[in-house]
Parts: C-alpha cells; sequence; structure tokens
C-alpha cells in the first residue's frame, strides 16, 4: 500500500485509546519492544500461558454464574448445570446478603433472592450445598462486603460436612476497593474494609491454604466504564493495595500470592482483549518478580476467571447475545484463561433460564470439543499484529499504574472517589457516542429491527414465596440456636475488631453458632461505622 492510498484510511484506535495500523510487519513488533517479553508457556513472564501445555493438559473450567431465590432452588440450579457438564459453581448472591442485611431486615424487603440466592446463616450454605462433591466441584463466590462472613460459613460447612479445610479448594471474590469504584455493594469505610480483606488473606493462608480468598476483579471495574488497559491496570493497583496490606503484618509475598486469582472482562473487540490478558499476564509476573521478589512461579501467575461481560448485551435483538457470547467464549479461549464464565443471552433482561444457560454451557463445550481450541497453545502468538498490540497494551497498562501511583496510590484516589469519577464520565461518555452511533452497536444503532419491541424472552418472576420461605427458615433457625452462645461469639467478634485483631476466627465461631450475616456486620459496624460515598463534581 502506497503512502498516498494510506493517509486516506480512516485513524482507527482501540478503546485503550492506542490506534491500530491497517498492516502489521516484523518491524512494528520490533519497534513496539520485539519478543523479550515473550518467552514460552509456563516459563517467565508467562505472556504465553501460565501452564507449559495449557488446555492440551486440561481444558479450562467451566463456570457459569447462577443463584436466586432460596437456597434450595439454587442447589436445584447448581445440580442442573452439573448434569449438563459444568465443572465448577460460580455463586450469585442477592443484594441484602452482599451489604449484610438478614431477610427479615426491613430494607430487604423487595430484594430477598431476587438476583441470586438469599443467605442469612450456615444452615442456608449446608441446604445450597447438599448433594454436591467439594473436592470434585470448586465453588468461587461473588461477594465482597460481606465476604469475610460467606468464607467463613463455606469453611464450616465443608468442614461439618468432612472435608479437610486445609486441602479444600475454592474462591470468593472479596475485592471490596472495586465495588466502590463500581456496583457499590460496601458496607464499611475503605480503611477496615481493606483490613478485613487482610484478614481473610493471612486468615486462609495458615487454615485454608489451597483456598483462593481474594480474586481481584477488574470485571465491574470494566463494565462501570473502564477502558481494558484500565480494567488491568486498576486490577493491579488494587491487588498490591491487597499485598501490601498482608505483607506489613509480617507474612512473606510467597506465603499467600499463588492464591491470589483474577476475574476479569471480555467485550469488545475481539485483538484487543487477546492482547490485553497476554499483556497483563507477563505484567503481573513483573510486578510480582521485580517489586515484591517473589521467588515461586505460582506467585507470579495471572490465575484469571475470563467472563463473557454482560454489559456488551443489549435488549435490542436478544438473540444476537447468543452470537456475542460465542466470541466472547472464543476469545477467553483465546487468552489463555484458566476458567470461563459465560453470560446468557437474556442476561440484559432477566436472570437466566436453564435453557438459555444451557445454550452458554454448550457453547463453552463447542470450543472445546469441535472448534480445536484445546489442541494448542497460545495459537495467536507470533501474528506481527498480536505481538505488537500486546507490548502496546502492556506499555499503556504500567503508564496507568505510575499515573495511579504518582497521584497517591488506588486507595486514595478510591476513598476520594477520583476514580469512580473518572470511570463514570467514560460511561457517560461511551452511552453518548452508542446513542449518536459513533460507537457501532449491531441491533442498536446498526441494521435496527422495524419492531424494536418484540423480545423473545422469558423472564424470570419474582416470588414472594421465596421470601417467605427465607424468613421463616431463618426464624426456625434462630428459635432452635443455642441464643448465649451466639451472644458470646458476636461479643467476640466486636471485640477483635475493636482490639485491631483478624476478625476470621471470631467469625468462624459465631457462624458455627448459626449467627446471621445480619447480626455478625452488625458487631462490625459498631467499630468500622459504614461507609458514606464521596460525591464529586
Amino acid at each position: 500500500m502506497n503512502d498516498r492510498a494510506q493517509s486516506t484510511l480512516k485513524i482507527i484506535t482501540n478503546e485503550s485509546g492506542l490506534e491500530v495500523k491497517p498492516l502489521y510487519t516484523a518491524a512494528d513488533v520490533e519497534e513496539s519492544g520485539g519478543t523479550t517479553m515473550l518467552g514460552e508457556p509456563g516459563e517467565y513472564p508467562f505472556t504465553r500461558g501460565i501452564h507449559r501445555e495449557m488446555y492440551r493438559k486440561q481444558p479450562w473450567t467451566m463456570r457459569q454464574y447462577a443463584g436466586f431465590g432460596n437456597p434450595h432452588d439454587t442447589n436445584q440450579r447448581f445440580k442442573y448445570l452439573i448434569a449438563n457438564g459444568q465443572t465448577g459453581l460460580n455463586v450469585a448472591f442477592d443484594l441484602p446478603t452482599q451489604i449484610g442485611l438478614d431477610s427479615d431486615d426491613p430494607l430487604a424487603a423487595g430484594e430477598i433472592g431476587r438476583v441470586g440466592m438469599s443467605i442469612d446463616t450456615l444452615r442456608d450454605f449446608e441446604v445450597a450445598f447438599d448433594g454436591i462433591d467439594l473436592d470434585k466441584i470448586t465453588v468461587s463466590m461473588t461477594i465482597n462486603g460481606a465476604a469475610a462472613i460467606a468464607i467463613a460459613m463455606y469453611l464450616a460447612m465443608a468442614e461439618k460436612r468432612g472435608y479437610d479445610v486445609k486441602k479444600l479448594r475454592g474462591t470468593a471474590q472479596n475485592d471490596i476497593l472495586k465495588e466502590f469504584i463500581g456496583r457499590g455493594t460496601w458496607i464499611f469505610p475503605v480503611e477496615p474494609s481493606i483490613k478485613l480483606v487482610g484478614d481473610t488473606i493471612e486468615y486462609c493462608a495458615e487454615h485454608a491454604p489451597k483456598y483462593s480468598p481474594v480474586s481481584v476483579c477488574g470485571y465491574h471495574i470494566r463494565e462501570s466504564g473502564a477502558t481494558p488497559a484500565q480494567e488491568m491496570a486498576y486490577a493491579f493497583c488494587i491487588a498490591k493495595a491487597y499485598a501490601d496490606e498482608v505483607i506489613a503484618r509480617g507474612l512473606a509475598v510467597d506465603e499467600f500470592a499463588g492464591r491470589l486469582s483474577y476475574n476479569f472482562n471480555i467485550f469488545g473487540n475481539l485483538f484487543e482483549q487477546v492482547c490485553k490478558f497476554r499483556a497483563g499476564r507477563s505484567l503481573w509476573a513483573k510486578i510480582m518478580k521485580e517489586e515484591y521478589k517473589a521467588e515461586k512461579p505460582g506467585s507470579m501467575w495471572l490465575r484469571m476467571i475470563a467472563a463473557g461481560g454482560g454489559g456488551g448485551l443489549t435488549f435490542e435483538q436478544p438473540e444476537l447475545n447468543i452470537v456475542r457470547g460465542a466470541y466472547y467464549a472464543l476469545i477467553s479461549a483465546l487468552s489463555g484463561t484458566q476458567t470461563m464464565a459465560l453470560c446468557s443471552y437474556d442476561e440484559a433482561y432477566t436472570i437466566p433460564t436453564e435453557y438459555s444457560a444451557r445454550i452458554s454451557l454448550r457453547t463453552m463445550q463447542i470450543l472445546i470439543e469441535e472448534m480445536g481450541m484445546t489442541e494448542t497453545v497460545d495459537p495467536l502468538g507470533g501474528s506481527y499484529y498480536v505481538e505488537t498490540m500486546t507490548n502496546r497494551m502492556r506499555d499503556k497498562m504500567e503508564e496507568i499504574i505510575a499515573e495511579t501511583d504518582a497521584q497517591g496510590g488506588i486507595v486514595k484516589l478510591v476513598s476520594e472517589g477520583i476514580i469512580q469519577a473518572k470511570v463514570s464520565a467514560q460511561a457517560y461518555q461511551m452511552q453518548r457516542d452508542i446513542e449518536s452511533g459513533k460507537f457501532p452497536k449491531v441491533g442498536v444503532n446498526r441494521y435496527r429491527n422495524e419492531h424494536e419491541d418484540e423480545h423473545p424472552v422469558e423472564f424470570h418472576p419474582y416470588n414472594e414465596d421465596d421470601a417467605r420461605v427465607q424468613v421463616d427458615g431463618l426464624n426456625k433457625v434462630r428459635a432452635e440456636r443455642d441464643s448465649a452462645h451466639v451472644a458470646r461469639t458476636l461479643a467476640a467478634v466486636s471485640e477483635a475488631a475493636r482490639a485491631g485483631a483478624n476478625v476470621m476466627p471470631a467469625i468462624v465461631e459465631a457462624v458455627k453458632a448459626y449467627a446471621s450475616v445480619g447480626e455478625i456486620t452488625k458487631e462490625l459496624v459498631k467499630v468500622y461505622g459504614r461507609y458514606q460515598e464521596p460525591i464529586r463534581f
């Protein structure tokens, strides 16, 4: 292509702000930094994957996000997904549970079991996971503000069923800083919230060393308006904040870093998404090796679930979301994820039905069984475009991290609402760009149907009976438990909090006594207070 012809082409930039050229050659790879950060799969810096054989040895875990109504209903959905070939569970909790409210709290009215499973006491965990082999099916829990309580309940439930907690695997999202940035299911102020995350990491390092107490969640930062490069960079800043918290307590980095994991989002340009993960993998390894002096390879691994992002789905022409989901799954596989979750086509409207969840599960299975995605490692490796963009995405992430640190660090910027304001402004601008047609979205501002009000989607109805069942179950537990023992364990929770001690041992004893989520939360609120969101204009 001659210079004159090239000059007439429209300049294209990806969401991260990097220009995309019409053609890439070996010279572009060298100009962007060459292949010094490429390496081999399973070797530092892990750009091509954290395991040498990757999916050739074992396919990714398929872990659909699921949970609604009461624990019995959710248990049935778990068993349905497992029967259809799902290899891991990803638990959704309702909003009252996420913000530390019991189901009989007046503030929980109308929300019990609406967007996830309702949990009040250990009894609910016992019902939800009844009949599920926790050695064969690992469980991830999407919960943050009340994560310490949920982790305690999960470990107590497993121990009661006879599992060796020291060998138990699983994950809690437990990333409170991104809650302040994105979803908003926070409870306590920033500093004590970070302390609670540190408590869970420290506790699990000693008592449940194979359990992952934190899955740093760039996913929701992306959904809130961050670019792909910001998603990764802010997640790394957050992970560093948690690492700093536990290192200050005396833990060596190699004692806990191998159990940190990540939850990332997938929607948007295929190549930008693949490159952000390849770049992120090598950057995280570099951070852990050079900044934190980690020595174990596992401490440098970017262990991640790469999920099809609901933010990319559309209300309009929802059946197109099946196609989008298939591309998201492809991106996830090409990106070298360890675990894959895939949004269902009706999630822009409602909790997925069994039918839509099965389509998403079958999509992932088709990639494994029919599309050859498990046959070779990093199949896009060596592409001039992919290697150049991987280098440039890594540079962009490092630039964002350096800028964040120079402004006082992620904790300061989140506490002051600066990050929240930034990504919110970007989300607003993106919505304006979609509405104006500047940012193309098929079915929304391109190729619209004449009758856009015809949506073949089955809605998940809110069931008032679920709320009554849940409240009745909570009252039954309260009537049966040893109230004096519960009171003593709750007093121990607040005493540990006031003393600045690790509260996890006290919380574990409280949940074993069948203290409720709301009761434990209230004890912590007495000491820590509640977060008041700063408003920036």
